[in-house]
């Protein structure tokens, strides 16, 4: 589809630290490839105005005073409907960076990448990308494990490895030789195979316990 007639990417803006919210603001509302549909400080106004606005991505700090973006996903996990989740951070520990990837997080940045970075890791998250800024995932590489291991076929890995790039489905596809629909079915057997529900956990398993098999 001609990008110039796609429909703006739908955006909800959560910080504590309104300078920063409002710098996002004008960075993301003067593009016409984005609409900020909504914004706030405060957690729990912004989950009752998400449920209601249905943006495509929430774009959120990590550390907000009284709470972070753990404590967003564990409240977002409780809702019907769950956009996409780009966590964008001056920094985190290890730990909570896992344990975001295991609540479904879409996507975690530094805050020092440049416009065009965050550009299009918003929209890469907005089209069902995992994206994870590599200096997480090499701290997250070091702590795979050893442990007993189901084993992958060719097809599996190189599709893992497209995961682990940031790659969509078509992309793959095109990489692969293959088509969309059986990307998506082997996507489905890996989910099956390592008993996760979603891409964002699939890498974090993967990062954890296989990255040496792929």
């Amino acid at each position: 589809m001609d990008e110039s007639r796609r429909a703006p990417v739908r955006l909800y803006l959560l910080d504590d630290h309104t300078l920063f919210r409002e710098g996002l603001l004008r960075l993301l509302g003067a593009d016409a490839r984005f609409e900020v549909v909504g914004q706030s400080g405060a957690l729990a106004q912004a989950i009752v105005q998400i449920a209601s606005l249905t943006p495509d991505v929430v774009i959120l700090d990590y550390d907000m005073g009284e709470y972070n973006a753990l404590d967003y996903m564990r409240r977002q996990a409780e809702q019907a409907r769950r956009p996409a989740t780009l966590v964008v951070t001056a920094g985190l520990p290890e730990r909570d960076a896992l344990a975001l990837i295991r609540l479904g997080v879409s996507g975690i940045c530094r805050k020092d990448v440049s416009t065009d970075e965050l550009i299009d890791s918003i929209h890469a998250v907005a089209m069902g990308r995992v994206l994870i800024d590599q200096r997480y995932l090499q701290s997250l590489v070091a702590q795979g494990t050893q442990e007993s291991r189901p084993s992958f076929t060719d097809r599996e890995r190189e599709v893992l490895r497209g995961l682990l790039r940031g790659q969509s489905n078509k992309l793959i596809a095109r990489q692969l030789g293959s088509s969309e629909s059986a990307i998506k079915a082997t996507f489905q057997q890996l989910f099956n195979k390592l008993d996760v529900r979603s891409r964002s956990q699939l890498v974090m398993v993967i990062l954890q316990d296989y990255r040496d098999l792929v």
